[in-house]
């Protein structure tokens, strides 16, 4: 099993343990605007790392796109209405839930798929249109469903929003641009994409800290609801897990497909929930913190799934991704006909056998220990 999503785990726990600490012992407070400051330089890091022009590949597989986003558009947002209906009176803890399940994960859930042997090419091309459609209906979900309840402006937040996305966005869009004319663009650009997932975490992790040493009497006055975010997540995962494996199986999808689909509308995006919501609901720090409590929830549950998936698969998940790794090295990818200087277009069009066939082929039994099928 793959240390990382522990270490990711442990590291936020650690930041928000370190933030209550300081802010109990020495009073630290109102830093409000560098949690802001710090979600926006992860969403940075998120934004530099994803191609754009990838939503329209999104599609390529229609029966696992369509799955996809109508569990996690149509069906998780009801399901977190309902679940905050049934467990919260407090309107912030229903409003922190909903922000938290409604957002698809954008990052991690693609390590968990990795290492619990499912199609990696597959859960990274919805990527994209997962990011588009959490951001552009997130202050939809908001109105129809905590609108009345939640101390909360529609205009504000759409608002507020959309500058919190939009800066990042905007920062990531000027840096690509300017790598294809400056060679220190360039370098800086590959050096974000190539240290992505640290970047993300130190950033996160800097959030946590001072979110949880900003809210430190909110926590410590309110650590019941805290806990009770055990049982609505755990209803949360069970029912998503059940629902995508039980459609996976009706519509035949191959296993590894099945585990993308799992983790893909499981994993939830908190961190970005989070970067909007420290700006639209700073005045409710109930909100905030069941942000930031969630993934220290969310990250050991999909971790234990992780190893229940490798159990059908007859090998670890880092011997499949190994496997995998061969394959490629042996076969060539789309990625390194580009830079070898063939057409972009022709090439990886033609190159369908890339990492998504890759995948599958890694699981059928085949042998490449010596470079190639034996």
């Amino acid at each position: 099993m793959d240390s990382t999503p522990w270490a990711h785990t442990a590291a936020m726990l650690a930041s928000a343990l370190l933030g209550l600490a300081a802010g109990t012992v020495f009073g630290i407070g109102g830093w409000e605007a560098a949690v802001e400051a710090f979600l926006m330089m992860m969403l940075f890091a998120v934004f530099a790392a994803v191609d754009m022009r990838d939503v329209k590949r999104s599609f390529s597989d229609v029966r696992f796109a369509g799955t996809a986003l109508l569990i996690n558009f149509v069906w998780t947002p009801v399901l977190a209405w309902l679940l905050g209906l049934a467990f919260y009176s407090d309107a912030d803890m229903r409003t922190g839930l909903l922000l938290l399940l409604v957002t698809p994960c954008t990052d991690w859930y693609l390590v968990f798929t990795r290492v619990s042997g499912g199609n990696v090419a597959l859960a990274g091309s919805i990527l994209p249109m997962n990011l588009v459609l959490q951001v552009l209906l997130m202050p939809v979900y908001i109105m129809i469903f905590c609108g009345s309840g939640a101390d909360f402006d529609a205009a504000r937040m759409l608002f507020q929003a959309s500058y919190v996305v939009a800066i990042p966005l905007a920062a990531a869009v000027a840096v690509r641009l300017l790598s294809r004319r400056s060679a220190a663009a360039g370098r800086f650009s590959g050096f974000v994409r190539d240290r992505c997932d640290g970047i993300q975490l130190l950033f996160l992790c800097l959030a946590v800290f001072a979110m949880f040493a900003s809210a430190h009497s909110t926590v410590t006055d309110n650590l019941g609801l805290v806990v009770s975010l055990i049982a609505p997540l755990a209803v949360f995962f069970a029912s998503d897990y059940a629902l995508a494996n039980y459609i996976a199986g009706r519509l035949r999808m191959p296993r590894e497909d099945a585990t993308a689909l799992t983790f893909t509308t499981m994993a939830r995006n908190s961190p970005l929930a989070l970067a909007i919501a420290s700006a639209v609901f700073a005045d409710s720090p109930l909100v905030l913190v069941a942000l930031a409590v969630g993934p220290l929830i969310e990250l050991p549950v999909l971790s234990l799934v992780s190893s229940f998936r490798l159990r059908g698969n007859g090998r670890t998940g880092t011997e499949a991704a190994a496997e995998a790794e061969r394959l490629k090295k042996c076969c060539g990818t789309a990625d390194r006909m580009i830079e070898d200087g063939a057409p972009a277009r022709d090439r990886t069009e033609d190159l369908v056998i890339n990492s998504h066939t890759l995948y599958r082929l890694s699981y059928r039994g085949f042998n490449f220990s010596h470079g190639g099928l034996v």
